[in-house]
């Protein structure tokens, strides 16, 4: 056993995580070198790592829960490449006018075939609402008639949809609510499907930054998108939705959170799955907000990520029979690996997901909360 290997099994002590086959998450390591991998790489030599192959673990979720529930995060010394990656985000905007496009390019353009396969039909990719519902198509439905209502959307409305994905929410708002929607994404794919999917409704898709959105709307909405927008951008986009929400106009802002202000993304997710993206603590999000909205209503959703995101793995591994010949065996790893990383953020409570309305300062009627 060489030094890397003891270092870790030390780090591992009391968290339930072993190589035995009596641990409760036990994992398999295939190539010794993952150890040092892992101590001088960190997040990112230990997803590397398992994209490929050098380890594995039956139970993926538990094994990242146990360690976030250990603070383990915390233990670890950042590497040359996190530092880096750090550095240039501090120095740089990753999400500039410049570069937005082709990050978010860069994860919803792989491929519609993909998200068809792992989504609920709607393709709605963002949490869902999981009360009284049995299945994700039901989650979904929850969560999207939860949205509209949260926003009192009511018939011959027009309704903003920042970060549209694929028509799902614009769809379903205006065949059950009668209002007019205006969707916008960076994502040409996402572009071409949205409009067919809304084809022959009151919807307009269209490929446009938000910083670049004229007219004038009763709602707000952005769903999932507000964690690419970025630390240094937060005042930027908060004014582009004041400049166009009306002055009785609601704004909803549905998007995860940090349970503290965090200076740059981890170096794996934003290598391999969300370049450019960064999560906003609430301190960030009210800050932002200071001057410009009434805060009138901010539910915590967290709780059920965890399960969508688990539907959404349980989706992806029962239809990649139908992908693998175009993503890859490399492909599956990492997709499998994100998802169940993602939802040990939510298990372990790291993550949250937030739903918060706001108002314009001068709307005076109070909001009533749906509890």
């Amino acid at each position: 056993m060489d030094s890397y290997q003891r270092t870790i099994e030390h780090l591992l002590e009391g968290t339930g995580i072993g190589t035995r086959e009596d641990s409760p998450c036990q994992i398999q390591v295939h190539d010794p070198r993952f150890y040092r991998r892992a101590l001088r790489h960190n997040t990112l030599g230990l997803g590397e790592s398992y994209m490929e192959g050098w380890w594995d673990c039956d139970h993926l979720e538990d094994f990242f829960y146990r360690l976030l529930r250990a603070g383990m995060e915390r233990e670890m010394k950042p590497g040359l490449k996190d530092l880096l990656v750090a550095f240039t985000t501090l120095w740089n905007n990753p999400q500039s006018r410049s570069r937005a496009r082709t990050e978010v390019a860069s994860h919803y353009d792989r491929g519609n075939d993909l998200y068809q396969a792992m989504l609920d039909r709607r393709m709605i990719y963002s949490c869902a609402f999981w009360d009284n519902a049995q299945n994700l198509e039901e989650a979904q439905e929850h969560k999207l008639d939860l949205t509209c209502r949260k926003l009192r959307l009511e018939p011959g409305q027009k309704l903003l949809d920042i970060g549209c994905g694929w028509g799902g929410l614009a769809r379903y708002a205006a065949e059950r609510y009668g209002v007019s929607v205006v969707g916008i994404t960076l994502s040409p794919q996402q572009v071409e499907l949205a409009r067919e999917i809304c084809k022959g409704m009151d919807i307009s898709i269209q490929l446009q930054d938000y910083r670049d959105v004229q007219g004038s709307f009763d709602r707000v909405v952005s769903i999932g998108m507000f964690e690419h927008v970025g630390g240094r951008n937060y005042d930027p986009f908060m004014d582009s939705v004041q400049r166009v929400l009306k002055p009785d106009g609601l704004f909803l802002l549905h998007t995860i959170g940090s349970e503290i202000e965090v200076k740059h993304a981890d170096p794996w997710l934003q290598k391999y799955i969300f370049p450019g993206s960064r999560l906003p603590s609430a301190v960030q999000i009210t800050r932002s907000m200071e001057m410009k909205f009434r805060l009138e209503d901010w539910q915590n959703l967290g709780p059920n990520y965890n399960l969508t995101l688990r539907a959404w793995l349980e989706n992806f591994e029962k239809n990649w029979h139908g992908l693998r010949e175009k993503y890859g065996d490399g492909f599956f790893r990492m997709w499998k690996y994100y998802l169940s990383v993602s939802a040990a953020t939510f298990s372990s409570r790291k993550n949250n997901l937030w739903q918060i309305v706001m108002a314009h300062r001068g709307n005076l009627p109070y909001y009533q909360s749906l509890r």
